[in-house]
């Protein structure tokens, strides 16, 4: 079946959403129950009603705990101006806001059905949508529209595709850093990159 998930935070509410995005991540979303969930945490049905109605209840308030730090960054991202400094910086934070939602991305490439279909879907392609309009020109070419969207998506995929590669997880993000930086540097100033 899988390892056992692990709780990795104190309280309560963190502890049931660290272990339903387990559950959801090996079993699938749809073939996890409230009562597995709560059967893992070893407390009653009722307790867990107590902090969440519905499965989703339990993904919406992970999202929002996890996208909070995308959503500052976007607020401050547009109060910037547009240098290449400013677009790096945006670069760091979202790296670091990945990394912390790790979990989350491992439950939605496992589940990409269940994503499209419930309102975190569409809340996560609009913030994507705005971050990349903070990397890139508002005139840009096709192509260096493309390389904005790229690096952000070189951001998620190096997150899930080297996962399980050899090597110190840092030094995995670093590097998946780095291929975003070059892409958005090239867009920026299309003379910086042969």
């Amino acid at each position: 079946m899988g390892s056992t998930p692990q709780p990795r935070r104190g309280n309560t509410r963190q502890r049931i959403q660290d272990v339903a995005l387990d559950l959801f991540a090996e079993q699938g979303y749809e073939k996890t129950s409230l009562r597995e969930i709560a059967e893992q945490l070893q407390v009653t049905k009722a307790a867990l009603y107590y902090h969440f109605k519905t499965k989703e209840d339990i993904l919406n308030s992970v999202f929002e705990d996890l996208n909070r730090p995308v959503e500052e960054l976007i607020i401050w991202g547009k109060e910037q101006p547009r240098t290449l400094e400013t677009k790096m910086e945006i670069l760091v934070r979202y790296s670091n806001a990945l990394d912390a939602a790790a979990p989350l991305f491992r439950f939605m490439q496992e589940n990409q059905a269940t994503v499209r279909e419930l309102s975190i879907g569409h809340t996560i392609k609009h913030r994507v949508i705005e971050l990349v309009d903070l990397i890139k020109e508002p005139d840009a070419p096709l192509a260096d529209q493309v390389r904005c969207f790229t690096a952000l998506f070189a951001m998620h995929a190096g997150m899930l595709a080297l996962r399980d590669a050899e090597g110190d997880p840092e030094e995995k993000r670093r590097a998946t850093l780095e291929v975003a930086v070059e892409l958005v540097t090239r867009a920026h100033d299309p003379g910086s990159a042969a």
